[in-house]
Parts: structure tokens; C-alpha cells; sequence
């Protein structure tokens, strides 16, 4: 998927939700865990329930691969489900890979050409080599780790250089050599507020994918404020908030019913921001 069609798909719909598919089979309804292919069945309802309100599925990969082969054949399931049925949905890997040479040129093999995802989430840790054998994929996006929502995120992601440059600004200014908006994006966890004007700063383009709104405390309306621009640049993600909405067989509903609500959050921010 292209920067436009993704950028056209947001306006279309009103909404720049991505709905995180952590698919945890101790959380799902009962009737559901002791069916028949439990991640998947649970999956594709939440998709048919959502698909309408979202732009974006992200599902988090040690939820699948937590349960060895029969997780990673939910996992190829749902992204064969979502091309079939659903091909304007931009899918994100989260498997926050990142690793040198022949190592990362496989990882990006695995997700990109047999598993067919548009995105997958890459920790910069190892630097450019390790960066690199993820870009050059027609249509295909990193989306690297910045500044992200967790409490340990200080431990390194704010120590300043020298110059006192946080860690996280180095990894946005010295990855704006590497790729261009058209092909990277950068997790900014929901959570950090005012930082997100720090980050535009150093990626005034890219887009951003945002984790940390609902569960986790996030402000809409304030990453809004800092992190939005002129043709949206942001996707906000919602896990537990919205696939967990219930525990019950109305589990698909809740589901919608939350999905709407950001949703219409979302066209509101971006009715106001001049976008639509």
C-alpha cells in the first residue's frame, strides 16, 4: 500500500485506527476458546466487526508465535482473510525485529513475501545494517521504534548525547537518511504528550503509529494537537480496548461498538484539523 492510497483510505473513512490483534486465548469468550481454530475464529470475527471503523489491523506476533505452529497458521489465516475480504486494510507486523545481514534480509523474506504484510515494526538498536534489508519492498513499510509508551522507555530512550540530544530524536534524524515518508513510519507511544512535538521536529512527514490511547491512558485529542498533520500522518492503535470490549458471545459487537467510538472521535480531530 502507497503513502496516497493509505492517506486516501483515512479520509474515505473517516478514521486512522489500526486495531491491534493481540489475540490471547485466555482472554477469549469460553465458547470461542473451546471451538474449533480458537485465534482464528476469534479474528475473523473482530475483523468483520471492525473492518468498517478502521484503517489498519496490527497483529502482535508473540501472541501467535506463543503457540508454535498452530498461532503461526491463525496469523497466515487472518492476513489471507484480510486480502481476500478486506484489501484497502493496511496490515502491520508487530514483531519488532531487528538484526544484522543475512538475518534481517530472512525477516523481511518471511514478512514481506510470504506472509504478505504492508508493514513490520523493526528496533533500530543495531543501527543501519540492520534497518536496511527491510526497505526497497515496492509498497512495503518499516516502522521503526522511536519513543515508545512503556515506563522503561526512559531507561535509554531519552539519555542525551553530548550535544544533549535525546537517544530517541538521534534514531528519528539519523533514520531520515535511510527512507523517505513514503516507505517509514515511527512507533510514538500515546502517553508522551507534548514529546510529540520534539518528534516532528526531526520527522515532519512521516507517519506515525501510536499506541497507548484507552488501555493505557493516551489522550486522542492530545496526540491530535502535537502529531497530526496536514494529511493526517498518524495511525492510532487500540488492542485490549476494543477486541477484549467483552468476554461474552456479544464479543463481536462490544467490539464495533467501541471501534466506532474512536471512530468517530477521529473524524471529529479530523474535521477540525481541515483534513475532511
Amino acid at each position: 500500500m502507497t503513502r496516497k492510497e493509505l492517506i486516501q483510505n483515512i479520509k474515505n473513512k473517516q478514521s486512522f485506527l489500526c486495531v491491534g490483534l493481540d489475540t490471547d486465548i485466555k482472554k477469549v469468550p469460553k465458547h470461542i476458546a473451546e471451538g474449533e481454530n480458537p485465534i482464528f475464529t476469534f479474528n475473523k470475527a473482530i475483523i468483520d466487526a471492525t473492518a468498517e471503523y478502521c484503517v489498519a489491523y496490527k497483529p502482535n506476533l508473540a501472541f501467535y508465535e506463543s503457540f508454535g505452529a498452530e498461532g503461526w497458521s491463525a496469523l497466515e489465516q487472518t492476513v489471507k482473510y484480510l486480502r481476500d475480504n478486506y484489501p484497502d486494510q493496511f496490515i502491520i507486523a508487530d514483531a519488532k525485529r531487528g538484526d544484522i545481514g543475512n538475518t534481517s534480509q530472512l525477516y523481511a523474506r518471511s514478512f514481506f513475501e510470504h506472509l504478505g504484510v504492508d508493514a513490520i515494526t523493526v528496533a533500530p538498536y543495531m543501527g543501519q545494517d540492520s534497518v536496511t534489508p527491510f526497505l526497497g519492498y515496492n509498497g512495503k513499510w518499516v516502522i521503526l521504534l522511536a519513543l515508545t509508551s512503556n515506563k522503561g522507555s526512559h531507561d535509554f530512550q531519552l539519555i542525551k548525547d553530548a550535544e544533549g540530544t535525546p537517544l530517541f530524536e538521534k534514531v528519528i534524524t539519523t533514520s531520515q537518511q535511510w527512507a523517505g515518508p513514503e516507505e517509514m513510519m515511527y512507533v510514538v507511544g500515546a502517553t508522551q504528550g507534548k514529546m510529540f512535538e520534539d518528534i516532528r521536529k526531526g520527522a515532519p512527514e512521516s507517519f506515525l503509529l501510536v499506541p497507548g490511547v484507552g488501555a493505557q491512558g493516551g489522550s486522542l485529542e492530545e496526540v491530535c494537537r502535537y502529531g497530526m498533520t496536514g494529511d493526517c500522518g498518524l495511525l492510532v492503535n487500540s488492542s485490549r480496548g476494543i477486541i477484549y470490549a467483552s468476554s461474552e458471545r456479544d464479543f463481536a459487537e462490544k467490539a464495533a461498538q467501541e471501534a466506532v467510538k474512536l471512530r468517530d472521535q477521529m473524524a471529529n480531530e479530523l474535521k477540525k484539523h481541515g483534513i475532511i
